[in-house]
């Protein structure tokens, strides 16, 4: 059943969209031809997307002012086609965290930004690394979920050791080293009670086979971390090189909660400086 709502997904609602040890599961199944969209609008009643693949609401930012929402918005437009299954909730909770976290001295790389939608099906790109300087989208990317976190979509985040999970919240990137995937870079988490452990438990930025869109396409999803946000061989190392020491990197998906998605602060250095 897992598998056809995989397929499901990948040929029907597309548009929606380290660590020792790290695990992935197979399965074999080929994907399907895409539907085309004649067909699909001819139907009197489209068929109901299944409760797995439906995604959960993003709550707004609250007190966010409304020349800043704007902004994200305009933001959402100019990033293109790329950015197309980037819910723009999503984009705003990065938005508002980076404004949050940039003057506090916690992230030191300004202008850069990487978000990731773990609410999203892993057969879909939900990795972003946007240029907000040039409101550009330079890196999208599959991204794999930790083995505790669920099937197709993450569903359950822990910040415990041996939980296997993703953990939600805000993270400055931390130097690089070569461990058993190769070319690897730290993370440390910056949310109190959801990521905070996420140095000790070496959730890390690495390459695995098993992210990659040869996995997809043989088995019909991405195989599973250790909670690490793993990436596609053919694409860790230009990521990794980007989103240099200091830059921020927000890991979304249900039930996020975070003290720096704070709509007044972000929209007073907005006012100030932009995004610089």
């Amino acid at each position: 059943m897992r598998q056809l709502l995989s397929l499901l997904y990948i040929g029907g609602v597309g548009a929606l969209s380290l660590l020792a040890g790290c695990q992935s599961a197979q399965s074999s199944s080929p994907l399907p031809r895409q539907v085309p969209a004649a067909a699909v609008l001819a139907q009197a009643d489209p068929p109901a997307v299944p409760d797995s693949l439906r995604l959960t609401p993003v709550p707004a930012v609250a007190e966010l002012p409304d020349t800043l929402r704007q902004a994200i918005a305009q933001l959402h437009h100019d990033l293109g086609p790329a950015a197309t299954d980037l819910r723009p909730a999503v984009l705003e909770q990065a938005c508002v965290g980076y404004l949050t976290l940039h003057p506090t001295g916690r992230i030191e790389r300004a202008g850069l930004l990487a978000v990731a939608d773990m609410d999203l099906p892993n057969t879909t790109e939900r990795l972003w690394v946007i240029d907000l300087a040039q409101r550009k989208v330079l890196h999208r990317s599959l991204v794999a979920h930790g083995q505790g976190s669920g099937h197709l979509r993450a569903r359950r985040f822990s910040n415990a050791e041996k939980s296997a999970c993703t953990s939600l919240g805000f993270y400055r990137t931390s130097g690089t080293y070569g461990g058993i995937h190769g070319y690897s870079r730290r993370l440390q988490g910056l949310d109190k009670g959801q990521n905070m452990n996420a140095f000790d438990r070496y959730v890390v930025l690495h390459a695995a086979d098993y992210a990659s869109p040869a996995y997809v396409r043989q088995y019909g999803h991405l195989g599973y971390s250790r909670g690490c946000p793993a990436l596609p061989p053919e694409q860790y190392k230009q990521i990794i090189s980007t989103v240099q020491t200091g830059s921020l990197l927000l890991l979304s998906g249900p039930g996020l909660a975070s003290r720096w998605l704070d709509g007044p602060a972000a929209g007073r250095r907005f006012a100030r400086r932009g995004w610089r």
